[in-house]
């Protein structure tokens, strides 16, 4: 597919100010101008909206180890519930394009949208050398996934939901949409279809939308502005966060300084003009 023309949207847009230090203060960061909000343009036929990890959660009875190491679970189920119908239906009614970014199961390979990113991309280069695992690393490694996460008890059922990873029922592509499972994949889609700036879904903001092939730090090196929808994701906290989702915060910021801008999900909806669907071409 490639876009019939540029189309240019206004669209409010939150980015973080990280100047001035105010060195005349006790604590001289808080001089710093802080979130801010500015209408940006953004050229739809060159801006695509990134659905990422969004697994079916199943649910607490089916899997209550996975729901016991990853305690996001019901935020994420929340959000495809609320937000993603909105965000994604304004989304393709637009005629924005939409991608997917998979992984960690083998619930995809057998879809058109996988199968044309994959033949359009070709063959991923080789991944980089990494350093033999001899006993004394596999034993750390060992003592992590006991003590660290996801916890010993845990592991079986973790790995059991791996084995039956899907979609969750409101982030399954269409059959028109791209699936890509890596950064190199997910560039050959930006490439052919003109993609500079990305704005992520998904799961989770501070994790695998960040880290994950095909996430920002990945599309970043690439040269690809990457953003990402605040009431769309939220993140992996931990005991002394998850109250307030601290980390989910600190996340956003990070993406505002290091990647591109965040977007409030209806604010960005009700700025998407309506589109005809042919007027995408294959």
């Amino acid at each position: 597919m490639t876009p019939v023309s540029s189309r240019v949207v206004r669209v409010p847009a939150h980015y973080y100010q990280q100047f001035d230090a105010d060195y005349t203060l006790e604590v001289p960061a808080e001089g710093y101008g802080g979130w801010k909000k500015a209408e940006i343009e953004l050229d739809l036929a060159r801006t695509a909206v990134v659905v990422m990890h969004a697994w079916h959660p199943r649910s607490h009875e089916q899997f209550p180890g996975w729901w016991r190491a990853v305690e996001y679970l019901p935020r994420a189920k929340e959000i495809c519930q609320t937000v993603f119908p909105r965000l994604l239906g304004s989304v393709r009614s637009a005629g924005v394009r939409l991608f997917h970014v998979v992984g960690g199961g083998n619930y995809y390979q057998h879809l058109p949208g996988y199968l044309r990113s994959r033949d359009l991309a070709g063959d991923a280069p080789p991944p980089p050398a990494r350093i033999p695992a001899d006993e004394h690393l596999l034993e750390l490694q060992r003592f992590r996934e006991e003590n660290v996460f996801v916890g010993k008890h845990n592991q079986p059922d973790v790995q059991q939901a791996f084995n039956e990873l899907g979609f969750a029922d409101e982030a399954v592509p269409r059959d028109d949409e791209y699936i890509a499972e890596d950064g190199h994949q997910l560039f050959a889609l930006c490439r052919h279809f003109g993609i500079s700036h990305l704005i992520y879904a998904g799961f989770a903001v501070n994790w695998c939308l960040l880290l994950s092939p095909g996430g920002m730090a990945d599309m970043a090196q690439r040269g690809v502005l990457c953003s990402a929808f605040r009431q769309a994701v939220t993140a992996v906290e931990n005991r002394e966060t998850a109250r307030h989702e601290l980390c989910k915060q600190i996340a956003l910021w990070r993406v505002a300084l290091a990647f591109g801008f965040v977007f409030d999900v209806d604010e960005f909806v009700r700025c998407l003009p309506a589109l005809p669907a042919d007027s995408v071409e294959a």
